[in-house]
């Protein structure tokens, strides 16, 4: 608005200007009348680019009036004498129609080009969302097959492996009572029965990845489940000598989700949490409400660490089935945790730096309560 007030007083000043020079300038000197007569294209121009076609027709009438009585009184107003000023008036309203008309095409014009580059950014960014939700379902089509190979397995591994191990461990253990603590075969026999358990917790991690288990999900309080982890591994965090903390919710956060299964995901975390964990260090549990894009409730679990942290290429494969950097580990842990996770309609993220430590967030949608 301010701009085009300032662009008005401009030509308004220009005409009052050039008509002055045109009226105090003596007719005897013709050459400067012609001079002035020709300075009134410009604000003529000006006025049809800065505002269209009304602009320059409005400006080229207004030079018409000012100029029209230095014609007729000055010069006399003879016509047949001064025909050619009195053709300047008109074309002055011709240069300022057209200037205008093609200046305000222009304008449209660019308009027009404008929205086209903001319909092509919104088609890309369509485009990209799109791209990338191909890129998701392609990587959830992948791990779908990769679990159809673990199911086939996981029925081999049940048949060919379960049977013997509890055979093998039955007899270790009637084998350990002929033997005291202290002697070398008990020690060995020990050795024997917890390499059975670990195999035998493999084949469980192969069955509970690959197939599909029934739950019944209902009321869950996050608080609750998130207590009953911490009891559980209190123990092993005071042997570790780290500082295992559960901060309060401001208020209860309630799910609907299976509770057996949610206690089995947020231990699997907090266990890596605090094997990653260094003595004296800490293992933070934190929880808080927010809300999604969609304004549909969800709470937020936070599990930090002040271990080594996690580099960008583990990070990466961290998510894989059978991948670990520990020598004991499966590798099925954080897979089983995720689809657990998935399963209850939510989101697990692990953010990390190397030497920052590790925050492994759970998001779980909020249930909704009814009066």
């Amino acid at each position: 608005m301010k701009t085009s007030v300032l662009r008005i007083a401009l030509l308004a000043l220009s005409i009052l200007g050039i008509s002055l020079l045109h009226y105090l300038t003596p007719l005897h000197l013709p050459f400067l009348h012609d001079i002035f007569q020709r300075l009134y294209y410009l604000p003529i121009i000006l006025a049809a680019l800065w505002f269209g076609f009304s602009g320059g027709l409005a400006c080229s009438l207004a030079v018409s009036v000012v100029y029209a009585p230095h014609i007729l009184f000055q010069w006399g107003g003879h016509l047949t004498v001064e025909m050619e000023k009195y053709l300047e008036i008109v074309l002055y309203n011709i240069v300022g129609g057209v200037t205008g008309l093609l200046a305000q095409r222009e304008r449209e014009r660019g308009v027009e080009l404008q929205k086209t580059a903001e319909g092509l950014e919104e088609s890309y960014r369509k485009l990209q969302a799109q791209s990338e939700r191909i890129i998701a379902i392609e990587e959830q089509l992948r791990r779908a097959e990769k679990l159809s190979t673990l199911g086939e397995m996981a029925a081999v591994l049940a048949h060919e492996i379960r049977n013997p191990l509890g055979s093998i461990r039955g007899t270790a253990e009637i084998l350990r009572d002929d033997y005291r603590p202290g002697d070398a075969k008990h020690e060995f026999i020990e050795i024997q029965i917890r390499e059975t358990e670990r195999l035998n917790r493999v084949v469980e991690d192969f069955l509970r990845m690959a197939r599909p288990q029934p739950s019944e999900k209902g009321r869950c309080v996050i608080q609750e489940e998130l207590e009953t982890i911490v009891t559980l591994v209190s123990n092993d965090a005071r042997e570790r000598r780290i500082r295992l903390v559960l901060e309060p919710p401001a208020a209860d956060a309630v799910v609907r989700a299976d509770g057996e299964k949610l206690r089995q995901a947020f231990l699997n975390i907090v266990i890596n949490a605090l094997q990653a964990t260094p003595p004296e260090g800490s293992v933070d549990i934190s929880t808080m409400p927010c809300q999604s894009d969609t304004d549909s409730p969800f709470y937020e679990i936070r599990f930090r660490d002040s271990g080594a942290g996690i580099d960008a290429a583990t990070m990466e494969r961290i998510f894989e089935p059978f991948f670990t950097t520990k020598q004991d580990g499966t590798g099925l842990g954080l897979a089983i945790t995720r689809k657990i996770i998935e399963a209850h309609g939510g989101t697990l993220r692990v953010e990390s730096e190397p030497g920052q430590g590790t925050s492994v967030i759970v998001r779980l949608p909020a249930q909704e309560e009814t009066p």
